[in-house]
């Protein structure tokens, strides 16, 4: 096993290339391909000694995304420390037609931080300091690479907190999590980042630098420019400084792990918290059982609780007085009990606990990629509907004979799990092997699935070159066509992350 950064990559397998994979792609043939002249002008542009990586065993991290599900050719990957530097890489690349994939983290999950063929990859990895902070107003200014973790450290020792909070926290990087409009665990509580976003510096495709880093929570002039970033993945220019509003860290945080017989008690253990907890309630997570038996598999460790449950919550305060949010979240859980909403549970009683309880949870999406891999759908749908899709698309693996408990079947199951406070369905299909024949289940059954029931293909992932194909399920044909017309406009040659999202 080799370990680079925070990322695994086991040596016995190698993933098949995109272009292979997906032989129907075609590179964009207008597109030029890189030669030692380009070379020789990147390393002109960053002179540091690990600005221009081209080793070929360096390189395997950064064409290769985190789920093994994807890999590029790239023959380069740039680290600029300036947005300067950025700027110029890009007019060059413009000018050259040499198409350029930004990456963050390397995090996401449906293949847009890794090239599809031999694109220029750009990492704000070096790009990674904190440029002020209001200690009144709470507005933190950074550099797109800062890491999450990162970010919510610095603000935690000067009594503050990070919006947005997310499994991936210790590698992805803010700039990243803009570029996707990421909303992790705790959008129940601080909202989007389309909320807490006050500005942004962004490289435009033509090299030109927006400087839009404003530090104003009120400004009605003009268009709202940020937004159009956000959640853009890095198409319409490239994200190098984020300006947030980041709220008061709470003094006092409670964590409640329980268990339920059923989805429709989730719902009304949900409706019962928004109503008893209020203020405090800064998290609603619910997990299926299936996902919580392939959690105790990775972290080979017992179970919070003792007996099984068809379904588990995870419930977090936060609040600025304890004993204050110790009392509502006993009567809460007494409540709750008492009216058999819940059936069994624990409360953290220290920051050990906290973390511990928090694991069953975050690390669900790692262990769903033990048996070999994971085919994964962030969606959105109205509650009712929400666990209904797992059921489905159980029933429909089940029926084409492809789940099962031994090697013969390529899927080890399909389980599900999100944040109940937004809508978000995680639907993931941990499979042994990635085959077509459970591509061809999946795909585009999981898209007219949702479609039916008026929800969204993504939730917080982004599109990607995974759901590009795919927007039209969630998308009208008006709202796709003023997507590309915006595309076209500010990025006429294409060269950013091409071959994905629309």
């Amino acid at each position: 096993m080799i370990t680079t950064g925070s990322r695994k990559y086991a040596t016995k397998s190698i993933v098949q290339l995109t272009r292979e994979k997906y032989p129907k792609i075609k590179r964009n043939d207008s597109f030029k391909k890189l030669e030692q002249e380009d070379i020789n002008f990147f390393k002109s542009v960053l002179q540091n000694d690990n600005g221009v990586v081209t080793n070929k065993d360096d390189l395997e991290f950064f064409n290769e995304d985190w789920m093994r599900k994807y890999r590029g050719e790239s023959a380069v990957v740039l680290k600029p420390k300036t947005v300067q530097e950025v700027s110029q890489i890009v007019k060059y690349c413009n000018e050259k037609k040499l198409a350029i994939v930004p990456q963050g983290g390397n995090t996401g999950l449906v293949g847009g931080s890794v090239p599809v063929f031999d694109e220029v990859i750009l990492s704000l990895s070096s790009m990674k300091k904190i440029r002020s902070f209001d200690k009144v107003s709470g507005i933190l200014k950074a550099d797109a690479g800062l890491i999450l973790e990162n970010a919510d450290i610095y603000l935690s020792e000067r009594g503050y907190i990070f919006p947005l909070d997310l499994g991936a926290k210790g590698s992805c990087h803010i700039g990243g999590n803009v570029a996707t409009n990421a909303g992790g665990l705790r959008l129940l509580r601080y909202g989007s980042l389309h909320g807490s976003v006050l500005g942004l510096e962004v490289v435009l495709p033509d090299g030109t630098i927006l400087d839009s880093m404003h530090s104003l929570r009120k400004d009605n002039t003009g268009y709202d420019l940020k937004q159009m970033f956000i959640g853009s993945e890095g198409t319409l220019g490239i994200i190098t400084g984020v300006s947030i509003l980041c709220p008061a860290r709470p003094k006092a945080f409670n964590v409640a792990f329980l268990g339920v017989s059923s989805y429709e008690a989730v719902q009304k253990t949900f409706v019962h918290a928004r109503g008893e907890l209020s203020e405090i309630l800064s998290a609603f997570e619910f997990m299926d059982s299936k996902s919580q038996k392939l959690t105790a598999k990775h972290l080979n460790s017992p179970h919070p609780l003792d007996d099984p449950f068809p379904f588990y919550i995870l419930i977090e305060t936060s609040g600025s007085n304890k004993e204050h949010d110790d009392a509502k979240l006993e009567s809460f859980l007494e409540s709750a009990m008492e009216n058999g909403l819940i059936d069994d549970g624990i409360v953290a009683q220290d920051e050990t606990q906290v973390q511990t309880l928090w694991q069953w949870r975050e690390q669900i999406p790692e262990a769903s990629t033990i048996g070999g891999g994971v085919y994964k759908y962030d969606v959105s749908l109205p509650l009712p509907d929400l666990y209904g899709l797992v059921e489905a698309v159980r029933a429909k693996l089940n029926d084409a004979n492809l789940i099962g408990e031994t090697d013969e079947f390529p899927v080890v199951d399909a389980v599900g799990y999100g944040h109940i406070g937004d809508g978000n369905l995680h639907l993931n299909v941990a499979v042994r092997r990635y085959t077509k024949d459970v591509e061809k289940v999946l795909e585009p059954f999981v898209y007219e699935w949702i479609q039916s029931k008026k929800g969204s293909i993504s939730a917080e992932h982004g599109l990607g070159f995974q759901k590009k194909n795919y927007i039209h399920y969630s998308k009208s044909d008006q709202e796709i066509k003023m997507i590309k017309d915006l595309k076209n406009h500010y990025d006429p040659n294409g060269i950013l992350n091409p071959y994905k999202y629309v």
